[in-house]
């Protein structure tokens, strides 16, 4: 880590990029640093008023470019340290054309992912999970729920329902929810995703170590078997700076589109 208060920062006069609010000109000239590499990872920024001296701008205006640049996850504050370039985060890419598991995804990828369980356990089911599970009344449902990361960076927090008849013992699954229903003939063969673009609340923010409101991914995925039976019903979380899903998309056939034939 380096302080660049006696390096960049400390280079000749500050000319800020034209156009829009102040503070966004200076969000901008320290964005345009970072991706330059005047700046790099873990550098430590000049105090508040050090900046705001370096530029010619009021501490308010200073105060607002950081605390933006934070909400989008360029910079990161430590209390009691000070403000720093944020890490860099490797982005992982997942393909919606095939079910796998997210231990095989990432396994196939080279890439080191472990688990850490925030609750596993049975319980009696919600309304919702009733219908998508078709649970009998009186049934209970097996909830499992993991943050998934890779090295030290969360990337999603996984909320898994399922039967209990299928799932009995949540504390019996090792690192992949689906080798473990392969064990008993119960793995799924097909599912539907739903995927939607939101903001972290709270709770999931700190979870996956990002600010309240930034980016992420809402997944729903309805697995099942070749019965047709529901087998698994999941939400998921991902952090949108992170993750790209892929989908390879080809041309339809002519003749189901309606066309006629000559």
């Amino acid at each position: 880590m380096a302080d660049v208060s006696n390096g960049f920062f400390a280079d000749g006069p500050v000319v800020l990029p034209s156009g829009g609010p102040l503070y966004l000109q200076l969000k901008r000239w320290i964005e345009d640093a970072i991706h330059n590499g005047a700046i790099n990872p873990g550098d430590a920024l000049p105090s508040e008023r050090d900046l705001a001296t370096k530029v010619d701008v009021s501490r308010v205006t200073v105060r607002k470019a950081v605390l933006q640049l934070v909400k989008d996850g360029v910079l990161v504050q430590r209390h009691g340290s000070g403000t720093f370039v944020a890490p860099q985060t490797q982005r992982v890419e997942q393909s919606l054309s095939q079910l796998t598991s997210f231990t095989e995804d990432m396994a196939r990828r080279g890439m080191a992912v472990r688990a850490e369980w925030l609750d596993r356990g049975l319980y009696l089911p919600s309304p919702e999970e009733t219908i998508i599970l078709g649970l009998s009344s009186g049934e209970q449902v097996a909830r499992i729920s993991r943050l998934r990361l890779t090295g030290e960076t969360p990337l999603a927090i996984e909320r898994a329902s399922l039967s209990a008849r299928v799932l009995p013992d949540p504390g019996a699954i090792g690192d992949s929810l689906y080798k473990h229903l392969d064990k008993s003939g119960n793995r799924p063969i097909r599912a539907i995703q739903r995927i939607r673009a939101a903001n972290l609340g709270e709770e999931d923010a700190e979870l996956l170590r990002v600010p309240a409101g930034s980016a992420g991914l809402n997944i729903e995925r309805t697995s099942y078997l070749a019965s047709g039976r529901v087998i698994e019903f999941t939400r998921s979380i991902y952090r949108g700076d992170t993750y790209d899903f892929v989908a390879e998309l080809r041309l339809g056939d002519s003749s189901t589109s309606g066309g006629s034939k000559t």
